[in-house]
């Protein structure tokens, strides 16, 4: 899994656990449900969506990147 489809889960798990659809959050982030649709499935989000994405969720982004996800050694 390359860094941009890690970006795409972790985007969808915190909107997940914010207990919010992707109708929902594109209106709070101020898009359409296609572009996050896009963006949590590896159409490649920018840092500016996810920094959007945490001040809408309520986390830091130091929380987003701290997730198991991104840590380099975990197995292939």
């Amino acid at each position: 899994m390359d860094f941009r489809d890690l970006i795409a889960q972790r985007l969808r798990e915190v909107r997940e656990k914010a207990d919010m659809d992707q109708t929902q959050f594109s209106y709070e982030l101020g898009v359409d449900s296609q572009a996050v649709s896009r963006y949590e499935t590896g159409g490649g989000a920018s840092m500016y969506v996810v920094r959007n994405y945490c001040i809408h969720i309520g986390i830091s982004l130091k929380e987003f990147f701290d997730s198991p996800l991104f840590k380099l050694d975990k197995p292939k």
